[in-house]
Parts: structure tokens; sequence; C-alpha cells
């Protein structure tokens, strides 16, 4: 393997890790607590608590989340173009992931997310952001963006899926190395023989090193047999 060979894997590992790790932070996150509120009720009662998550604040993060480990999978199944178009895809999720963040967090949207989840009807107080969570979704988010506009653009120059996982890599070859009859394959596994395996490497070059038979060593077997059945016939 030469060295831009091990470079290329090198980076196609970092930008897999990278991708995953961002994918799974967003999906993380947003099942967190992302701020806190109250609902201030009219008379002698206590007020009512209320906790938003990520998930009700931003529901579309985790499900960008899940497309991008999805879009990951499909890095290793393609290559080329179609690689090149699973990448900016990915990116695509990464940037609509903090769009959808972004517009989860604002002060307008967490005061009525306090009004709709609060259990009772009174006055909500102005929510408390815990950012802690949605700096990691939004870490995570850039992540995979970042990720997925590496693999649209270094993409088609990473190593695929193995070949032997490929069932069109090579045509299928026939007991002489030629292509395959059906009905060779056929008699071959009636036979018990696998005609995908190669032949042993000693058989064909016996088969190939095997001339036609020596005339005197053919007229020397004739006589031991003619001795053999003279020998026999004797009282």
């Amino acid at each position: 393997m030469s060295a831009a060979d091990r470079g290329a894997r090198r980076e196609y590992a970092l930008t897999a890790l990278a991708a995953a790790a961002g994918a799974a932070a967003l999906i993380a996150a947003t099942g967190q607590t992302w701020a806190e509120g109250t609902v201030a009720m009219p008379g002698p009662v206590a007020d009512v608590p209320v906790r938003l998550s990520g998930t009700g604040l931003a529901p579309a993060a985790a499900a960008l989340g899940w497309a991008g480990l999805a879009a990951l999978a499909a890095v290793a199944a393609t290559a080329g173009r179609a690689r090149t178009a699973v990448g900016a895809l990915m990116a695509l999720f990464g940037g609509a992931a903090l769009a959808a963040l972004w517009t989860g967090t604002r002060p307008g949207r967490l005061a009525a997310a306090v009004a709709e989840q609060a259990a009772a009807t009174g006055d909500a107080a102005a929510p408390d952001p815990l950012w802690t969570w949605p700096a990691v979704a939004a870490a995570g988010a850039a992540l995979l963006a970042a990720a997925g506009a590496a693999t649209a653009l270094r993409g088609p120059s990473w190593p695929g899926m193995s070949s032997r996982y490929d069932r069109h890599s090579a045509p299928a070859r026939g007991p002489r190395g030629g292509p395959a009859d059906p009905a060779d394959l056929w008699k071959s596994l009636d036979g018990g023989d696998d005609p995908t395996l190669d032949p042993a490497p000693g058989a064909a070059g016996s088969a190939a090193g095997r001339g036609p038979t020596d005339p005197e060593t053919a007229e020397h077997d004739r006589a031991r047999v003619t001795g053999a059945q003279a020998a026999q016939k004797e009282p």
C-alpha cells in the first residue's frame, strides 16, 4: 500500500469518526433539558415548574441526526459522484440541524413552549435557558456539516468496500480459465466441486506439464505386461 493510499484511508476514517460523533452528540443532546420555567398560579398556590427538552424545542434536530447516521452508512457503500452527493446531503442535514437549534432556542420560542407545556393556566415566567446541552447539539450539528462537506470534496478519492463483497467484481471463470459454461457449472456442482474457486496452483501446471507419452516408455510398459502374462501361463 502506497503512502497516498494510507493517507486516503486515514482521512476517510477521521471524517467518518467525526460524522458519527457529530450525529451521536446531536441525538443525545436533544433528549436533555434545555430550559426551565415556571407558571405562576393565582391565589396561594405554588408555581408550577416546567422543563423544556431539546426534543420539544427543536424536534427536527434529532431526526436530522439520525438521517446523518444513515448518510454515513451510505458513504461506505458508494463511490465517485454518488459519494459526493451523499456527502452534500450529509452537510445539508448538519446545516438544517443548526437552523432548527437556532429557531428552537429563541426567547419567544422558549416562552411559548412553557405556556404550551404548562398543565395549568397561569402567567408563564420567562424560562431560564440551560445552554450546556444546546451547545453540545450545535457542536454536533456543525461537526456533521463539516464531515459532510469533506466527504463531498474528498470522498471520491477514498477507498470503497472490498471487491470481495461485490458479486459482479469479476466474471465467472470455467474450469480451464475461460468463460464459465452453465452446463459445466452444473456438472461441477453435481460432482461436489465449487466452480467459483480457483484451481490448485499445482493442478494446472501438472496437467500442462504432461506431454505426449514417450515411445520408449510405452514399449517398456507393454513388455512388462507381456512378461507378466507369460509368467501366469507357465505351470
